[in-house]
């Protein structure tokens, strides 16, 4: 049965909606998971109000009785994992196996932040005069919006409002809306973990409506922080307007991502590391293998064993055991159709391309692939380095190789999309490793390991189109939802001036040893 979607403002069901859309499970067209209500700009501007309203309380709330909310709220995902994670295939397609995945992800990230609301540490600093202390102290930046895509509805969200919500910030969502249920059920998670009313809000919208809402926020001044998950176009919007009112936003944006298969690499590791990180996911992840770079010497042997493995791979019903399903929602399938126009007369194409249909069937086939928006897997060999193909994102089933000869050429080609999000070399030469983990300018680098797969405390991100060089996960993340205060406390009675009024110690510089 479908449900009914709506905005969540200060705890209150927005009833209100500009327009009433079905989203659709993907692997099953003809299934409408829920109806969703999308608003207007206004209710994100007054979501951002009644977040900046219940700030100042929730701040005022103890940090470890905020961890124990967040606690709360691990437990709940634990208590909901099948139901979230059975969700989460319906509502976007993908393998009920990555499902769980994501579900554990937000767990972990809970686990892991219980514990900081009992740290969030300051620094005392020793003063360069008498009777004088400083202090440095972290405050929460006050009311944050986030704006999620919906390839990781659940987890990817996770990593900005945990932190958020713990450092004492109240949050605005802004899910995608063709993954809304599963956005409300996180949600309903969090209201029931003890998350005061006001203190988390839901707006669904589509995207020009909510830039404008949140050019109306940022404006009258009720958004302190925007945190941004989503292409590198729209990153780029965001940032600039952020930049017009001083504030700096956290985006983690597309990726290109390289992977160096060099010469003395195991084949075998290699190809299952491809395998899963370039069509896992159906090839929809911001991490997701773009290009493989493999030395020439073993080029030939590397695509023998990667064509056959992507041959015998399982596609088809995300709820049974599969690599991967459909692409999420129409808009990505044609964006995908627009990816493969690029595959030009000098590529060698192997395996089929476009839609799996009954005149392009694919072996194997789990389930019924006219139901829903089932693609071939492509690789596509002999890419250039000027090619559309090797320098976009392509967000689908389609994996670019090339080849080097010496390694800095490979990094080289490894950083010419300037994208910089993941990135991995196989190899078991430590020296190689090393200096490709030197050379290449992505935020994250895997060895003998796939370009996907974060884990949840380590720091995630990117640079150039990838990201503005903030991070995700574990203490870094602290950095985006808190600012540093500094504070200087003179007891003495009387004004000391830094620099004018500190005492020199006398020493006789000119000594030197007979």
């Amino acid at each position: 049965m479908a449900v009914e979607v709506l905005s969540v403002v200060g705890g209150e069901r927005v009833a209100e909606a500009v327009r009433r859309t079905p989203s659709t499970n993907p692997a099953q067209l003809s299934d409408v998971v829920g109806r969703v209500g999308s608003a207007g700009p206004e209710v994100l501007v007054r979501a951002a109000q009644a977040a900046r309203d219940a700030q100042v309380a929730w701040a005022a709330t103890p940090a470890p009785q905020r961890g124990q909310v967040i606690a709360n709220v691990g437990r709940l995902m634990t208590a909901n994992k099948e139901r979230l994670a059975a969700l989460v295939t319906r509502e976007i397609g993908k393998p009920i196996a990555e499902a769980r995945g994501e579900v554990q992800e937000i767990i972990d990230t809970c686990d892991f932040f219980v514990g900081e609301g009992r740290r969030l540490y300051g620094q005392t600093v020793p003063s360069e005069m008498p009777d004088k202390q400083l202090f440095t102290f972290r405050r929460p930046v006050g009311t944050v919006v986030v704006i999620t895509a919906g390839n990781f509805p659940v987890a990817v969200p996770s990593w900005y409002i945990v932190p958020a919500l713990l450092c004492g910030n109240t949050v605005v969502w802004k899910p995608a809306e063709y993954s809304a249920v599963v956005s409300d059920a996180f949600y309903e998670i969090f209201a029931h973990s003890g998350v005061p009313a006001g203190v988390f809000n839901v707006v669904y919208a589509d995207g020009p409506d909510t830039f404008t809402g949140l050019e109306q926020a940022l404006q009258a001044g009720l958004v302190n922080k925007v945190g941004f998950t989503g292409s590198s176009a729209v990153g780029s919007r965001i940032g600039e307007l952020c930049g017009r009112h001083l504030q700096t936003p956290c985006l983690e944006l597309g990726g290109k991502n390289p992977m160096v298969i060099t010469e003395d690499a195991d084949l075998d590791l290699a190809v299952e590391g491809a395998l899963f990180s370039g069509f896992g996911t159906a090839g929809q992840r911001c991490t997701s293998l773009g290009t493989v770079i493999v030395h020439e010497s073993v080029h030939d042997d590397f695509v023998a064993r990667f064509s056959r493995a992507v041959a015998d791979a399982a596609m088809g019903d995300p709820a049974r055991d599969v690599l991967f399903g459909p692409l999420l929602d129409e808009k990505f399938a044609a964006g995908f159709e627009k990816s493969l126009g690029w595959i030009a007369a000098h590529h060698q194409v192997i395996g089929a391309t476009g839609r799996v249909t009954a005149d392009s069937p694919r072996s194997g086939f789990v389930g019924d692939p006219a139901a829903g928006l089932f693609y071939h897997p492509v690789i596509v060999d002999g890419v250039r380095a000027d090619d559309e193909l090797f320098m976009n994102e392509t967000f689908g089933p389609v994996v670019g190789i090339t080849t080097y000869s010496a390694l800095d050429e490979a990094i080289a080609l490894g950083n010419k999309s300037r994208y910089g999000l993941s990135s991995s070399i196989y190899t078991t030469d430590p020296n190689k490793a090393f200096r490709f983990a030197q050379g290449i300018s992505a935020g994250m680098v895997s060895v003998n390991n796939s370009t996907s797969g974060a884990e949840a405390h380590l720091p995630f991100g990117g640079n150039g189109k990838s990201g503005n060089g903030s991070r995700q996960s574990g203490i870094w993340v602290l950095d985006q939802f808190t600012r540093w205060q500094s504070l200087n406390w003179d007891y003495s009675g009387k004004l000391q001036k830094a620099q004018m009024d500190t005492e020199t110690v006398e020493a006789d510089l000119s000594f030197l040893l007979p």
